[in-house]
Parts: structure tokens; sequence; C-alpha cells
């Protein structure tokens, strides 16, 4: 069995990982980065995009039985779900993981979202503020290389600039904002981690289209920039390697973790300091499943509080045909969104919204711009007059979605299966799940802004999704608070139960507001790696 001997082990290669991973590796400390899945060769990932049928964002990336994740169109192959409503956010399994097919949305969370309870009466309030984590904010945002319009801080005050200008307004933007004008919509250029210009060795965004599920010229961050400079700076790596159980020792401290390679082999890896930076599934997975006779309900588990208060941000769909071409299919697939919706008293009765314009036309609903020539070839066109319908028909497509706020619930959660185990033995993942009237109303909400937006547009041909779709954003399951009792990771996410185990990742969030969430990762991460050195360096040897 190798054993390997580090300062620090990193379990998971996403954002959040690779980030501390960086930054304690430049600060001279040992680091050893535990991946399950393996490399992803960019070229290979795009071809294997271009080929596939059914085009969901993991199908550049295809799972085998050595890394398997959740695929979107098979919500039942890797989850074991038991309802009452399908959890429909699923992520990767590979270096860099689940970066490699995100948008690259970046906002910040606004003040208010840190004060849910005291502001109105909501949920409950994180242990910290944003004052506290705006330093960190525009650290993450240098860090990820953020574009972004530094004159409208949209609700989130800043203490700096973005270090890129703005990816430019589409076509479809400015028709969009231009008839929204003097109505209570404000169109805003959304803040990316995607190269404007020329920028930290990568190359300005090329407007494939392709950021879900793969950019293929990295113009879009993913988190194998920060892995490469972390090996650059003497980190190592231990990719198709899963980690399996986390082991402590009798002072609480935990002392070991063992992991299982793809040929089934095994390795243990000891460290000073332990992170786990899965996401919000896989984390509470291994927590869970690391029971023994002294934590018979897993490691971090006292308060019995992980895994539960899973949240997402279900999205409400909708698209319409507008009456003047918009030229959509090209450019990134969204460049603007209506920032000011993110707040107000109705927060009281329902979810916020955050509503994002989409450049990829009726592609994530129907499946067009195919599903359009197939729909006009059944109604006999065929030659020209096809290729003329088809061209008119795809240029007015429009399509927006809201993003709403879900609020935490303890019956929202990821727990082991009792029957059904992964390759190495682990316990798959039982999800259990339902929207909320907090939500269910947002979503309600989130229709008639839609209709009212479509109406200004003289649009017609509306359609709003019946059901809810999934943002991709893993959230909760491992809780920040400041009482052990109520949550699992400090204000600086150590976990209460050991103090050399950090917990990282979306799963702190004690609620989710309606920003995408990755730069909130990113800050917290940041945030995190601070004090993983601070407490290193008061540490005796």
């Amino acid at each position: 069995m190798p054993t390997v001997s580090t300062d620090v082990a990193i379990i998971g290669s996403g954002v959040a990982g690779s980030l501390i991973a960086s930054r304690l590796a430049q600060a001279g400390l040992r680091v050893c980065i535990l991946e399950a899945g393996a490399a992803v060769d960019r070229a290979t990932a795009v071809q294997t995009f271009h080929k596939a049928l059914i085009k969901v964002p993991e199908c550049a990336y295809p799972p085998r039985a050595e890394a398997m994740h959740p695929v979107t169109d098979q919500l039942t192959h890797w989850y074991r779900q038991s309802g009452p409503d399908l959890f429909k956010s699923t992520y990767l399994k590979v270096l860099g993981g689940t970066t490699w097919h995100w948008l690259g949305s970046c906002p910040r969370l606004i003040p208010s979202d840190f004060q849910l309870n005291t502001k109105f009466g909501r949920a409950v309030d994180w242990p910290i503020t944003y004052d506290t984590l705006e330093p960190y904010y525009l650290q993450a945002e240098h860090e990820l290389g953020v574009a972004g319009d530094s004159s409208q801080p949209m609700g989130s005050p800043r203490s700096g600039p973005y270090i890129m200008p703005p990816i430019p307004p589409t076509w479809l933007d400015k028709v969009v904002a231009q008839a929204l004008e003097g109505s209570r919509f404000e169109v805003s250029p959304t803040p990316q981690a995607r190269n404007s210009i020329f920028n930290d060795q990568r190359a300005a965004c090329c407007g494939s289209s392709s950021c879900i599920p793969v950019c293929p010229i990295q113009a879009k961050y993913d988190a194998t920039v920060h892995l490469k400079r972390a090996t650059a700076a003497g980190a190592s790596v231990l990719s198709g390697s899963t980690a399996i159980r986390l082991e402590p020792s009798a002072d609480g401290r935990i002392s070991t973790l063992i992991f299982r390679r793809w040929d089934r082999s095994e390795g243990k890896i000891h460290a000073k300091i332990f992170v786990v930076a899965c996401n919000a599934i896989e984390t509470p997975r291994l927590l869970l499943a690391s029971r023994s006779a002294a934590f018979p309900n897993g490691i971090a588990n006292r308060s019995d509080q992980v895994g539960r208060n899973l949240m997402d941000h279900p999205i409400q769909l909708s698209w319409a045909l507008t009456n003047e071409p918009v030229y959509p299919y090209r450019g990134p697939i969204s460049t603007s969104g209506i920032e000011n919706l993110r707040d107000g008293e109705f927060r009281r009765i329902h979810s916020a919204v955050r509503i994002e314009i989409g450049n990829d036309g009726w592609s994530w609903p129907t499946g067009a711009p195919i599903t359009t020539a197939a729909h006009l070839a059944e109604q006999g066109l065929s030659g020209h007059e096809l290729e003329a319908a088809l061209a008119d028909t795809t240029s007015r497509h429009l399509r927006v979605a809201s993003l709403t706020e879900q609020e935490p619930d303890p019956e929202n959660r990821v727990s082991l299966d009792p029957n059904d185990h992964d390759m190495y033995g682990v316990p798959l993942p039982r999800i259990s799940y339902r929207l909320g009237d907090y939500v269910i109303q947002g979503m309600a909400w989130a229709r008639e802004l839609h209709s009212e937006l479509f109406h200004r547009l003289k649009a017609t041909q509306t359609h709003h999704a019946p059901e809810f779709f999934g943002a991709g954003h893993i959230l909760g399951t491992t809780r920040m608070g400041k009482d052990p009792a109520s949550s699992v990771v400090d204000p600086q996410l150590r976990c209460h139960d050991h103090a050399n185990l950090f917990i990282v990742g979306g799963g702190a969030f004690p609620t989710v507001g309606t920003a995408n969430p990755t730069l909130t990762i990113a800050a917290l991460s940041l945030r995190a790696a601070a004090d993983i050195q601070r407490q290193l360096s008061e540490t005796p040897e």
C-alpha cells in the first residue's frame, strides 16, 4: 500500500481545491491533490461534444465506472432519488472538476443575501457579512480572470476594478435592452471568467457558442489554470484516485485518508491538514461513509447536519420568437442579464430572481436549430425555401432563464444508499429533494416577468417550461455557522469536530441568494487558504 506524507492533503481538483492548492504550494507548503478522475484532452473533448447526439453538459466527458458521475438525461443512473422532486444538477469527475462545463458567469452575492433572516425573516443568516468577504471577492475575480464593467456594481459594492473590460454585448442584448428601456427591467453586462482580451497567456473569447460543455481555446477559466500553478510550485497530483474514507486519531484529528486507484489498489495519505474540496454531494457522501466506532454517524457529523439543506437555483426557463432578428447561436451563451430583481421586500413571501438573457436561442429547451429544421421540413419545406425559413426563424429565437433562490430545508438531503455501491465499495448518494413553496411562488413570479418582457419585445410563440430545470449549482449539505450544534464548519470553513479538517466548496453556503455560486466558492476558498496557512505556521512541528 503506497503511503504519502504531506503538509496538506486536498480531495478534489475543482475551483476550490485548485485555488487552495495553488496558494499553499506557492507559500512553500507540501501539497498533495487527490482526484477521482483523469486529465481531459481539450481537443478530444471538443470532438466528443461535436459527435454527441444529445448535447447535455456532460456529453464531452462520458462517465466511466472508475470515476462515475451523474448525467443530465440519466438522473437516476448515479443518483438514487427518493423525491418528491428530482434533483437535476450534475457534476464531473475530471482534473479541473466541473469548471470544464460551467458557463463562466461570476456575479457576486449581494449584501442582503448574507442576512436573509435578519432582513426578511426567512431561513438563516450567514456567520459572515458581505464586507467580510468583499476583499476575497476581489482576489477571486483577479485569480479567475473576470471580465466586467467596474462602473456597474449591480448591488454589490466594490473595492477595486475588474482586471478586464466586459465581454461586449451581443446584438440580441442590445435589442432586448432597447425594448426594456423605461421598464422595471435593467439589463447589465454579466461579469464572467472569460477573457475579453488576451490575458494570463490565454486567448480572448472567439465566440464559439460552446461554453457549455467545453471552451475550445480556454478563453473561459477552468481550474486546470490553478492546477498548473500548484504543480509548478511543487504540489503533487494523484489522479485516478478515489477517496473512500477519512480516519481520525484518538484526539479527534484526522490522521489518514484512504484512497483506491482505478485498478482497485489502495493507498494512504498522512497530512497535517486535510481539505475536502468535493462538491456538495460527493463531500457529504465521503464524510458519511467514514463511519467508525468513535464516529458512528460519520466524520464531521456530531450536529447531524452533514448532507442536510441541499439547495440549487431551480430555473424557470421561457422562450419566444421575436418580431425582428436578434441573431442568436453566436458568442458566449450569455453575456447580459437582469440583476435588479434580486432583492426587495417580496423576499419575505417568495424567491428573488436573477434573469439570464441567453444567446443560445432555443437550443436549451428544444434542441434547436436542428429541431427547427426538422419541424419546417415536416411542414413540407425543402431546398431554398427551407433554407430561407430556417434562417428567418432561428434568427428570431430568444431564451431567458430565471434563477430562483431556494431556502435551506433539512429534509432536502444527501445520504448513503443502503443497497447500491460504486466499484470501490462506497455507497451511492441517495437524494431526498423538494422545491418548497418559496421557490414555487418565485417561479410563478418569474413566468409573469418573462411574459412582460416578451410583450415589450412584441414576441410571439411564447413558451414557459412546465417543469423546473437544474442550474448545476449544488449547494448546502455542510453548512457554515458559529454554533457547532447546527452547522458543520465554522466561518473559516474549519470543521467544528476536527481541528485539522477544512470542508470547502458550495456545501458551506447557509443560503444561496440568486448569484451563480462559483465566484463566492472561490472567495471563500481563498479566505480558507489564508487560515490554513496561518494554522500551519502556528502549529509546532
